[in-house]
């Protein structure tokens, strides 16, 4: 019997964003078209201003486009109404960013269980997952701290785990470790590869730094609005 052949995790086919400016419409995407596949980690480079945050605003159902489809998990979601965009975005999606966003009053491990709560898991169960994510990343003996009580580095793990929290088909990440030093960012970066491969996801991540893109499987740069594989 053949191995069942999975939809790629994200489809953008001739995708097309633009803003309007006092000088005129500004279009920063120019017709992208990109794959993502089932367990892969795909990195997006390029200069600020080029795209790559509205690329992933895209691709996470956050920003409505001009042009183009956005697939995920094969489904179609460009024309989806409000309430189904959300509800595929919280069932496929995770997200990472530059800055933690953790809730403040929130234990680590109730910070990485609330979307699980908001999806509908027990309690227990919820924090019976935080808790064995937190200790994947090195955080056994800090889910009780709350977010000030943790270095930067600690902060973005727990940020990492939260995003996995609901088992993700896709991650999307903007510059996951753009907030740390060059040492805490090399070591954050190689938990958030291992959780995601670990975890089964595939992850989009972009980033600035050329040495953790070329660790990832593919690597594409943004150049005059359309996707370049390096």
């Amino acid at each position: 019997m053949s191995d069942e052949v999975r939809p790629p995790v994200l489809r953008l086919t001739q995708l097309r964003r633009a803003y309007h400016t006092r000088a005129g419409e500004l279009e920063v995407l120019k017709g992208v078209d990109l794959v993502v596949n089932p367990g892969e980690i795909v990195a997006l480079i390029g200069p600020s201003g080029s795209g790559k945050s509205s690329l992933l605003h895209a691709a996470g159902l956050l920003e409505a486009v001009q042009g183009g489809t956005v697939e995920l998990t094969g489904q179609d979601a460009t024309s989806l109404p409000d309430a189904a965009r959300t509800a595929l975005r919280r069932q496929a999606l995770g997200f990472v960013y530059q800055f933690h966003h953790l809730l403040p009053e929130f234990s680590a491990l109730d910070n990485v269980a609330l979307p699980q709560w908001i999806g509908g898991v027990a309690t227990e169960a919820a924090r019976a997952r935080a808790g064995a994510l937190l200790s994947s990343m090195g955080l056994q003996d800090r889910q009780h701290h709350q977010p000030g009580q943790l270095s930067g580095g600690e902060q973005q793990r727990v940020a990492i785990a939260r995003a996995l929290a609901n088992k993700p088909a896709l991650l999307i990440a903007d510059e996951p470790t753009g907030n740390l030093d060059p040492a805490t960012s090399s070591f954050v970066f190689d938990i958030f590869r291992k959780a995601t491969r670990d975890e089964g996801s595939a992850a989009l991540v972009a980033t600035h730094n050329l040495d953790l893109a070329r660790q990832m499987d593919r690597v594409f740069r943004i150049e005059s609005g359309r996707l370049v594989e390096d």
